[in-house]
């Protein structure tokens, strides 16, 4: 189960595990929030002197870090499938002690969720490319369970810079990929809005086609996440070389109970096509290491878009 706020309460988790969820990615703690909090409690202390504005930041940041190490300790204490923190960060300073803490209340795993917007036209792609091993290598220095890394599909050279982070093992799984909010307009108003909160069954393809070309190619652990709504498309991850796929939308939308309307789809498609076991499957359609990616793509394009006009 991916990261989201069905995952913010140990009933909610405890539910997903009853319903058959292999692991659960914690609610994401943003740095953001954070900061938000600060500035709401030192809002709301107007009248207060500036010399304990320091303590009631110090005591706002505090309380937010041990909410979120308690949901941590009281889902271990509660359920037996890993339970896995997350983390969506914009630096690589401060918050990066939170993930000592994290490791320490229990956490099994650590999910680093770096929602790089390569929106300044003044930054280099380059940069923000290097945030990601910036971040991940001072995180890889403090723990020693897992760490998976969330990142996004914006990049020049979007192959290697996963081949890349791969082979820097500071990482041991990429998630595929981050899903970023998409602003609207309102007519009517005038006014910015959002635009889709939730996926759309066709987004599948997405993560589906990297995860084909690239599972064969890196060491690190691939995961799924972005329209995967039914069993098939689950199926179509693990085909390409997918280790673990991430569901949140379609949760949202039907329950905790439709993991096992998937989970049936899912088995229905193995049976059909005598997979024993999951590692029979994994990759049974991922993109040979010795192949070579641009060509693969160009003869795909050729065979179903050549004859359309």
């Amino acid at each position: 189960m991916g990261s989201s706020g069905l995952t913010d309460k140990v009933d909610n988790i405890k539910k997903l595990e009853d319903n058959n969820a292999a692991a659960v990615v914690l609610k994401s703690l943003f740095e953001e929030q954070i900061n938000a909090e600060i500035s709401k409690a030192s809002f709301t202390q107007g009248n207060a002197y500036p010399e304990a504005y320091e303590y009631i930041e110090e005591y706002t940041k505090n309380k937010v870090i041990t909410d979120y190490l308690k949901l941590i300790e009281n889902s271990k204490k509660s359920v037996d499938i890993p339970v896995i923190a997350s983390i969506n960060c914009v630096t690589n300073s401060e918050w990066i002690d939170f993930a000592k803490n994290i490791q320490e209340a229990g956490a099994d795993a650590l999910e680093l969720n770096i929602a790089i917007l390569p929106s300044d036209p003044f930054e280099k792609a380059c940069d923000n490319e290097e945030m990601y091993f910036n971040i991940t290598e001072k995180v890889r220095e403090i723990l020693s369970i897992p760490i998976s890394l969330k990142m996004s599909y914006y990049s020049a050279g979007l192959a290697q810079l996963i081949y890349r982070l791969s082979a820097s093992r500071n990482v041991d799984g990429i998630t595929l990929f981050n899903r970023f909010y998409h602003p609207d307009i309102d007519i009517n108003t005038l006014e910015l809005t959002s635009s889709n909160v939730f996926s759309k069954p066709d987004e599948y393809t997405l993560p589906l086609r990297w995860i084909a070309l690239l599972s064969d190619k890196v060491d690190a652990d691939l995961a799924a996440t972005t329209g995967i709504h039914d069993g098939s498309s689950m199926a179509k991850q693990v085909l390409a070389g997918a280790s673990a796929v991430q569901i949140v939308s379609s949760i949202y939308k039907h329950g905790a109970g439709y993991i096992n309307t998937i989970l049936k789809e899912f088995e229905d498609v193995a049976k059909k096509h005598n997979f024993a076991t999951i590692n029979e499957m994994k990759g049974k359609l991922s993109f040979h290491k010795d192949k070579d990616n641009k060509t693969f793509e160009r003869i795909q394009f050729m065979k179903y878009f050549g004859g359309i006009t």
